[in-house]
């Protein structure tokens, strides 16, 4: 049995404005091969299939056409959990249909009982083969009561331990039908977890896109959480392929594509599991890269020679530009416009460390606010209105959880 595990496809996501739909589907279209050439009986999706709660028209259409492209190749099953960025009433929408499929759908705690996100696959044949505890997005909201006077550190210690609690309970319903399995006929039956969320010591990079969603421990969930029942543990949700707490069976595939400039010199990769004989062999299989992006950092005389070299490429490259040196150049971008004139290498973003000074309502400022992640803002607020350094952890804690009510919010619920 084959089984392909990716996560974090953030269809729709959008790049300083710039539409991102060819390189989707390319990687779409990569996928389908993967599965024929692997001869993938079982694909794992660990949650944020689309950026947006509110998905664009387009993005659904790659999304139902790429499935129902796999239902008609070798693989035989494929299970989708709900990640942050989902809308769970948009994913659950079409359960029921996609079952027909073979599509195992899902995308919250509240749609469906704790029983059902126990999914017993089978072959052709109708044999049991594998056991899946898809376990969603664990939103606070779903998992615990707010109490008055509660501290962050108390809303982080609970909704840490509600999650832990969840994943015992459906690893002891997958055991009772491994168990049952057993005793008919004799074979043990793997089985993997799904999972979106944030494990301890998890690695992030800047503007990925998650990073600036936790401070300190917020929400982080330790490698404990996951019983030794689980044979497997596909995570989704960081961008980063890591593995958690250094057990080799506990995985984040990370993204397909770079969410940022901050990974692209990042190899993105997919996990391919191979279960034989009750043992798992994980390979890493690279990704190939369908737009090349580029940070070039430093002073003048590097950004020049640089984006000098990358113009003479004659390739397609998306282009970041930071100038960190301390000498004022008033014409920065009218400057890098020029070198890439008639090039094919177009500058998405830049970024004058001259011009971050800490007040928004400077008038030296050149930044657009859509190149500035909220925390930035918060924290020049800070800066701008002098708070105490010793109110400001706090504060900034207070910011995300607020931050992470938002982005939670489903805008296609009733």
């Amino acid at each position: 049995m084959n089984i392909l595990h990716t996560s974090d496809w953030h269809l729709g996501r959008k790049l300083y404005g710039r539409n991102r739909y060819e390189e989707f589907q390319q990687c779409l279209d990569w996928f389908v091969e993967q599965i024929d050439i692997q001869h993938i009986d079982v694909l794992l999706i660990a949650g944020d299939i689309f950026d947006t709660t509110a998905p664009t028209h387009r993005a659904q259409a790659m999304y139902y056409d790429f499935l129902c492209r796999v239902a008609t190749s070798s693989c035989q099953h494929i299970v989708i959990i709900g990640g942050n960025h989902d809308s769970p009433s948009f994913l659950h929408a079409p359960s029921e249909i996609l079952k027909q499929l073979q599509v195992h759908v899902i995308a919250s705690v509240e749609q469906q009982a704790i029983e059902d996100e126990v999914i017993i696959l089978k072959n052709s044949e109708g044999v049991p083969v594998l056991i899946v505890c898809a376990v969603p997005f664990l939103r606070d909201r779903d998992m615990r009561l707010v109490e008055a006077g509660e501290s962050i550190a108390d809303k982080e210690r609970k909704l840490a331990q509600a999650i832990a609690q969840h994943y015992d309970d459906v690893a002891d319903i997958s055991l009772q039908h491994q168990q049952i399995h057993q005793k008919t006929t004799g074979h043990r039956l793997p089985i993997m977890a799904m999972g979106h969320l944030f494990a301890a010591d998890g690695k992030t990079i800047e503007g990925d896109g998650v990073r600036d969603l936790y401070v300190g421990s917020l929400a982080h969930v330790p490698a404990s959480a996951f019983p030794d029942a689980f044979d497997y543990v596909a995570l989704g949700h960081l961008h980063v392929p890591q593995k958690v707490g250094g057990y080799e069976h506990i995985r984040y595939s990370g993204s397909p594509l770079p969410m940022g400039f901050g990974e692209a010199e990042q190899t993105k990769i997919y996990h391919l599991l191979s279960y034989h004989d009750d043992t798992i062999h994980i390979e890493n299989i690279p990704i190939p890269v369908f737009q090349r992006l580029q940070m070039v950092r430093g002073n003048w005389q590097k950004i020049e020679a640089a984006i000098q070299v990358l113009c003479q490429q004659e390739a397609s490259i998306w282009l970041e530009v930071q100038y960190t040196s301390d000498e004022i150049i008033a014409d920065l971008r009218e400057q890098i416009d020029a070198l890439v004139e008639n090039s094919a290498v177009e500058v998405l973003r830049v970024k004058n460390n001259q011009t971050l000074i800490p007040v928004l309502a400077s008038s030296e400022q050149q930044e657009r606010l859509d190149e500035l992640e909220p925390l930035d803002v918060f924290n020049r607020c800070l800066i701008q209105h002098a708070v105490p350094e010793s109110q400001q952890d706090d504060l900034r804690k207070s910011f995300q959880h607020l931050i992470n009510q938002m982005t939670e919010h489903d805008q296609l619920a009733e």
